[in-house]
């Protein structure tokens, strides 16, 4: 196997005007929990597969005892407006060869089901733990983005590059007449980010009209908001003992 394979599994003649999400691991894993969760409550059916030898050199061992190929997949929701394929993945191409290699064959799948539009969804992280999680947002369409910002997106304020197939799939789709945008939650970046992902949910609920049922999302976050008050926690409890330790040391050392 010398390039990524897409292995169809469901036929479809034809779809309604439609648009990719993708969900893949990045910052956060804010892409892959939007992803999968949108498969899970949309019930999406998987419309393929890709392989490629650009991913690790391994395979999973499944609880049944089986052997399962690491990959990507495409699930289609059959919306009433417009309908939605969602790509999730185990893992993305390890170097900028194979990521160019993997995203061209996405295309290329992409261009065949007519596809409009790409939203790939991230996380931008701040390196800091914010109550109020603002989405971010950059596009090609100029008309997107003021679709966008009239839902409270922001644009301009993000900085920096975007890395793997966020960034790719809109800048390449772009060269193909495909117009695309980048959707960032903001997060810390060091923790799987629930909250972050619970608010692009449901900005996507929105912008494609979609009814999704939130209340696994809301359990998952609040879970996430225990944990992260724990780590502060300890941190400002390791720091204050630092503190006391080094005074304590100081005084001694005056004396």
């Amino acid at each position: 196997m010398k390039e990524t394979v897409i292995l169809e599994k469901l036929k479809e003649k034809k779809l309604k005007n439609p648009i990719l999400i993708t969900g893949l691991p990045g910052i956060g894993l804010i892409g892959q929990v939007v992803g999968r969760y949108l498969v899970e409550e949309l019930k999406a059916p998987k419309l393929a597969s890709l392989i490629s030898p650009h991913f690790p050199h391994q395979v999973f061992m499944t609880k049944k005892g089986k052997i399962r190929l690491i990959k990507n997949s495409f699930f289609l929701f059959k919306g009433k407006k417009r309908d939605v394929i969602i790509l999730v993945g185990d893992v993305q191409a390890i170097n900028s060869v194979g990521q160019y290699e993997v995203a061209g064959k996405m295309l290329d799948y992409l261009q065949k089901w007519g596809v409009t539009e790409i939203l790939t969804v991230g996380g931008y992280s701040t390196g800091k733990i914010s109550d109020n999680r603002r989405i971010f947002a950059v596009t090609t369409s100029e008309q997107l983005r003021a679709k966008f910002e009239k839902m409270g997106v922001i644009f301009g304020e993000a900085k920096g590059s975007i890395v793997g197939a966020a960034g790719l799939l809109p800048a390449l789709g772009s060269l193909r007449g495909i117009p695309g945008s980048c959707i960032m939650g903001e997060t810390h970046g060091g923790y799987v980010d629930s909250v972050s992902a619970r608010g692009i949910v449901q900005l996507l609920a929105k912008y494609l009209d979609l009814t999704i049922n939130l209340k696994r999302l809301d359990e998952k976050a609040e879970e996430s908001k225990k944990v992260i008050k724990k780590v502060e926690a300890d941190l400002k409890k390791s720091i204050e003992t630092q503190y006391d330790s080094s005074a304590k040391g100081a005084t001694s050392y005056i004396r």
